[in-house]
């Protein structure tokens, strides 16, 4: 049998399997441990596989993350739910910072409180915020992101340096029991910047980002003062909510006041 067919027959298995072990492939075809391994350094070299100790598994997929534009219209009514409960949170006067999220940009929308004062890296959270005249609005300098629209860099941590709020309002990528993770590192830094400068930390999260790891880990759980989000997470994850003193606060078309206290 030549190589080009046992590779065949081997991505066959990993799709069955997701893993293979130098032993199956030695009795599956009656091959040397030399031969399963350069089997396996050649599916390697071609993207097929990660070689593990002692066999290879299938590569994770990469996550696909669309432009801002595009996830500002994906899933955008329970993103406008969850931003509507969040912006009824801010009180009169106070100081807050948003992040670069599409999520976060619906609670600018429904911005209604007065005599506020807020602090973002987003263009687009910002020009929303210019329309409100009860909202005075500082952005953040440094450089800017074309595909997802937001500022980042030294000039934007040093920024920071000179804010402290009442609310951050943060979207998540990614959020499991380790916390908030995200694809960019160069917006992760920001965030996690953000974090610091918050008495209160809001993470604003539809249901789908809930057992999704990305690249950039920012924080744990324990950064995170209040969740709200559109389904109430499994109940491993309710756990590790309550165990952290997190608050969770789910929203549904029927009733945005539904509040579940994970305290």
């Amino acid at each position: 049998m030549f190589q080009e067919e046992r590779i065949t027959m081997i991505m066959e298995q990993l799709n069955r399997n997701k893993r293979i072990d130098i032993k199956d492939i030695c009795q599956q075809f009656d091959v040397s441990r030399d031969t399963a391994r350069r089997d396996l350094l050649k599916m390697e070299e071609i993207g097929l596989v990660l070689r593990t100790h002692g066999g290879a598994v299938l590569p994770q997929k990469p996550k696909e993350i669309f432009e801002y534009k595009d996830r500002l219209v994906k899933e955008s009514s329970v993103k406008r739910d969850i931003g509507r409960l969040a912006a009824s949170l801010v009180n009169d006067g106070d100081f807050i910072m948003m992040d670069a999220s599409t999520t976060v940009q619906f609670a600018a929308e429904h911005l209604a409180a007065e005599h506020v004062v807020s602090v973002t890296n987003s263009i687009d959270i910002a020009d929303v915020l210019s329309r409100k005249k009860a909202v005075r609005t500082y952005l953040l300098g440094g450089e800017l992101n074309l595909q997802h629209r937001f500022l980042f860099g030294q000039a934007a941590i040093d920024s920071l340096a000179n804010y402290q709020v009442d609310k951050l309002f943060l979207g998540a990528c990614g959020i499991t029991s380790n916390g908030l993770s995200y694809p960019d590192v160069e917006d992760g830094v920001v965030k996690r910047e953000m974090i610091k400068k918050a008495k209160q930390v809001i993470v604003l999260a539809d249901h789908t980002k809930f057992g999704d790891q990305m690249f950039y880990r920012i924080a744990g759980l324990d950064a995170i003062d209040l969740l709200i989000t559109d389904q109430q997470p499994a109940p491993p994850f309710m756990e590790k909510l309550a165990e952290h003193h997190v608050e969770l606060l789910v929203v549904s078309e029927d009733e945005l006041d539904d509040k579940t206290d994970c305290k």
